[in-house]
């Protein structure tokens, strides 16, 4: 909701709108484990082509995608079975506020495709963005984590979204002792790092063994397993519950 208050979108539905709307799509398909939900809300119907939004004259659109689809990571492991992700590094640079704020949630993702595209042809499962100053940003597809020396690393989200699940791993490390830096971080370091790991929705934690044919030190080490198992307590215990219909 806050992106389409950025893009200026008219009459914006509020979260609790949206949060009925998911429970609806839930219960019509009865959908109540192992399923994804992706949101979508588009400016409407248009009255013809072109660029402006003002040719959006029907309201906008929430979409509500549910797809049968459990916690797994790029390669299609489901949680516990997953094999440590194998990463390059990208040619394609992740957006600038000064261009394309990432911080505004949209679907031109095209930069992080053609990043993808190269994970795809080098035979890796994901790509590890820059951003225009040369500093790791994100993957194609999730936030970034490195540990360095028993202290939990990840980028400035200067030049990326800074995801759900990127903060909720930044809020439990604390709690486990675990000291925290976000900072600039360069290739060399990411290169050294004794672990690291992605984060999203669709996978939450997923270990990292090897970036531009580098080992980590631990392809599955102990601070990202101590992070995992403290995530999911934290999802399942204070995650809202599906209402009755």
């Amino acid at each position: 909701l806050n992106s389409s208050r950025a893009l200026l979108f008219d009459d914006i539905p509020t979260a609790v709108h949206v949060k009925q709307a998911v429970f609806e799509t839930l219960h019509k398909n009865s959908m109540y484990d192992e399923c994804h939900i992706r949101l979508t809300l588009t400016r409407g119907e248009k009255v013809t082509s072109g660029m402006s939004p003002t040719n959006n004259q029907s309201g906008p659109c929430l979409i509500v995608l549910a797809e049968w689809k459990p916690l797994m990571d790029s390669a299609g492991n489901k949680v516990g079975a997953m094999m440590p992700q194998r990463l390059i590094s990208s040619s394609i640079r992740r957006n600038t506020p000064a261009c394309l704020d990432s911080k505004i949630h949209h679907t031109n993702l095209l930069n992080n495709i053609l990043a993808k595209i190269q994970a795809n042809s080098a035979g890796v499962d994901d790509a590890l963005m820059l951003d225009v100053h040369g500093f790791v940003s994100e993957t194609n597809a999730t936030n970034f984590f490195i540990v360095r020396k028993g202290v939990l690393i990840t980028p400035h989200a200067d030049a990326c979204l800074p995801g759900i699940t990127r903060q909720i791993v930044m809020e439990i490390a604390p709690e486990l002792g675990i000291k925290v830096e976000e900072r600039n971080v360069s290739l060399a370091e990411v290169y050294s790092a004794c672990e690291a790991f992605t984060t999203g929705t669709m996978g939450a934690l997923v270990p990292v063994s090897e970036i531009d044919g580098r080992a980590m030190t631990e392809a599955v080490g102990t601070v990202t397993q101590r992070l995992q198992e403290q995530y999911v307590k934290r999802v399942m215990t204070l995650g809202v519950a599906i209402p009755p219909a």
